[in-house]
């Protein structure tokens, strides 16, 4: 019998797709637990939002940790949410342009 295929959500590629725009911090988390070693790292490094926090757990897990504006979110729940993001927003605003704008050479 064959499987059914997951369907891939639109939303969500295009929130992964801006995600990757970001600067993008690895940490390991050691002892602490993944969010709190994420927290305390944006305050020791003092990163200004938008980043992504990928915090390694062990040798086989990672969490993945948006920083934003208001606050530390799951970086899944902001793949599938990103339209609520300001910061998102205008980096997918400039990433349109930069597109539109090449779309606009290439017909001329």
């Amino acid at each position: 019998m064959a499987r059914k295929r997951k369907r891939k959500s639109r939303r969500r590629q295009e929130g992964r797709k801006i995600l990757e725009l970001v600067s993008q911090y690895h940490i390991e988390s050691g002892e602490e637990k993944p969010v709190t070693a994420a927290r305390n790292h944006i305050a020791n490094m003092g990163i200004q939002p938008p980043a992504v926090l990928v915090v390694k757990r062990n040798e086989h897990t990672t969490d993945r940790y948006f920083w934003a504006e208001k606050g530390l979110f799951g970086a899944q729940y902001v793949e599938e949410n990103h339209f609520l993001f300001p910061s998102l927003q205008s980096i997918e605003l400039q990433e349109w342009d930069n597109s539109k704008a090449a779309a606009t050479t290439a017909t001329r």
